[in-house]
């Protein structure tokens, strides 16, 4: 007979993580866990800072969703919901003019539950309001693994989602592209000596260690507005974006063109960005991954060199 392990689950959260906002959010704010929580809502998530301002408050992660740039609030409950949250919620999603609002916590109350459904009912089809229930589970002694469950979502959004042919096409057709990248860019021995290759995903994006937590290179593609982009992301450390700011000359110096400098409160990208239409110009892929080579390679000198100097 075959040896089982047997499932357990962790009840105490706060076992795992003691604070919402410290330990929580800073754990689904990692590009891997993100991407749990874009599968569970049918939608990609792309983070924009963590504990974002709204008026004297902070909401836990404001993010906008990858293909139509709507704004995203996430709020985390390591408890059973309450009345305080639910008025949280409201609040930043009319302070950051969010259409897409998520609420993450460990037992969803029944009223809770009729209260966010009556707000899906009542308010504009483009607003969508989530409820989600994290769990933890461990096989015997290892590691425990996150499940999310939905437990409200939008009316007929699962099966508008579904319905959405546009939608699938541009899924499959990411996963395709970062596929095919991995195979191009990875059986480069340059390449693959500088990057490890992680699991391709259907989403705009795909991101690149290069050894520190402090920032990473992220891959972009814009099926919309038919543009590439590789980036230097730096998630929360305004001082050593500065540290590549007093380098902005030098730095650009390496590229045929200058690079675009963004920064918010928490998260700032350096980026340059190409032409490339990946749906109606497949002949032309290589081209387009030659190019994400090329940049990030680049660009993983000018992080070397600037970490160096810190």
């Amino acid at each position: 007979m075959p040896l089982l392990g047997k499932l357990e689950r962790i009840e105490d959260l706060r076992s795992i993580w003691q604070h919402e906002a410290y330990d929580f959010s800073r754990w689904l704010a990692e590009e891997e866990n993100i991407s749990i929580l874009s599968e569970t809502i049918g939608i990609d998530i792309t983070l924009q800072e963590t504990e974002s301002k709204v008026g004297t408050f902070n909401v836990d992660l404001y993010a906008f969703e990858s293909e139509t740039n709507r704004k995203i609030v996430i709020e985390n409950q390591l408890e059973d919901t309450d009345h305080d949250h639910l008025g949280k919620i409201i609040t930043y999603a009319s302070g950051k003019g969010a259409e897409v609002i998520i609420w993450i916590v460990k037992r969803a109350r029944d009223e809770h539950k009729q209260a966010i459904e009556w707000l899906n009912q009542h308010t504009d089809e483009k607003i969508g309001f989530f409820l989600i229930e994290i769990e933890l589970w461990k096989i015997d002694n290892s590691l425990p693994a996150p499940k999310f469950n939905l437990v409200e979502s939008p009316n007929n959004w699962a099966k508008a989602m579904k319905s959405n042919d546009a939608l699938a096409e541009t899924k499959r057709l990411q996963l395709e592209f970062w596929e095919s990248f991995c195979e191009y860019a990875f059986s480069k021995p340059e390449f693959s000596k500088n990057f490890s290759q992680r699991k391709s995903r259907p989403q705009h994006w795909y991101n690149l260690s290069v050894g520190s937590s402090q920032c990473h290179i992220g891959l972009t593609v814009n099926t919309t507005k038919k543009l590439l982009g590789v980036e230097i992301y730096i998630p929360d450390n305004k001082e050593l974006f500065e540290k590549f700011n007093t380098k902005k000359v030098e730095i650009e110096s390496n590229f045929k063109t200058k690079l675009v400098w963004r920064t918010a409160s928490k998260a700032s990208r350096i980026l340059i960005q190409e032409n490339g239409d990946i749906k109606d110009d497949r002949d032309h892929w290589p081209k387009f991954f030659e190019w994400y080579c090329e940049i990030a390679l680049k660009m993983k000198i000018i992080i070397r060199d600037i970490m160096s100097s810190i």
